[in-house]
């Protein structure tokens, strides 16, 4: 197992297609959600870790920033933020819809239903993005999120 691990290893610097022996279209929305969620994750510790300014913020505060944007309440908003401005391309939106509409053994625990299944939308379409390589669209669509979240405050 871990040869096969080692095998398959991925480029994270973006520069080559992650995956590039399997079809991203064929993956389980649910798989992808599971993806986008960490790749998620970590585009958001990344963004916090250079505003901070290393050696920056205690941990703690950092930990507590990145809880409050890497949750389903503000992953729906971004993406009704995409949806208002008509963001997404044909092909993303297919995506998130299937994310969105996928059957989930789990349930929301500190959001409505509906922010749940949009996030699960949301994760999928970011997972999606990541496992076709393109890192840059995903960077664009989160920093249009939050410029959306802006001026919404």
């Amino acid at each position: 197992m871990k040869t096969e691990i080692t095998d398959r290893m991925i480029d994270l610097t973006g520069e080559k297609t992650p995956m590039p022996d399997f079809d991203a279209r064929q993956i389980s929305p649910l798989v992808l959600a599971w993806i986008g969620d960490g790749v998620y994750e970590i585009e958001v510790r990344n963004m916090l870790t250079r505003l901070a300014g290393i050696p920056g913020r205690p941990v703690r505060m950092l930990h507590r920033e990145a809880s409050s944007l890497v949750n389903a309440g503000t992953q729906s908003l971004m993406m009704a933020v995409y949806e208002e401005k008509n963001l997404l391309t044909e092909e993303e939106l297919q995506v998130y819809h299937r994310g969105r509409n996928a059957k989930s053994d789990t349930h929301a625990k500190n959001a409505s239903i509906q922010d749940y299944r949009r996030a699960t939308g949301f994760e999928a379409l970011i997972g999606y993005l990541y496992l076709t390589g393109n890192s840059s669209r995903i960077t664009a669509l989160i920093r249009a999120g939050f410029e959306g979240l802006k001026t919404d405050e």
